[in-house]
């Protein structure tokens, strides 16, 4: 099944402890079901010196979430919603289930229709 959310989406997280917080997805991990967060999840990663980081040091970088704890973000409300696929004639795109609002750049025919006149 085709995943709701793919990279530089703006999601929320809706359980765990970060709860409610919102951010951009820096990565997915289709197979294993995790995505990345910028600014979610952020763990220490104690590192030895090396040529790349002569000081070592604790580094703050993102852990995974599982995907099913992410919604993507309805453009117009600020929060989560549930998204859909839909498909009208020859585009397909992603479709916020309440509003019908397309999600993350996608075109449906309410945008063509304004693009048209």
């Amino acid at each position: 099944m085709a995943a709701k959310v793919r990279k530089g989406d703006r999601v929320e997280v809706i359980g765990g402890e970060h709860r409610g917080q919102q951010g951009k997805i820096l990565r997915v991990e289709p197979t294993k079901d995790r995505v990345y967060i910028e600014g979610v999840n952020l763990v220490h990663r104690h590192m030895r010196p090396s040529r790349k980081n002569p000081q070592g040091g604790r580094i703050q970088k993102e852990a995974p979430i599982h995907i099913s704890n992410v919604l993507p973000v309805d453009p117009k409300t600020g929060r989560g919603s549930r998204v859909r696929f839909e498909i009208q004639k020859d585009s397909r795109g992603r479709v916020t289930s309440k509003r019908r609002v397309t999600v993350g750049g996608t075109v449906l025919d309410e945008a063509k229709a304004s693009s048209a006149s």
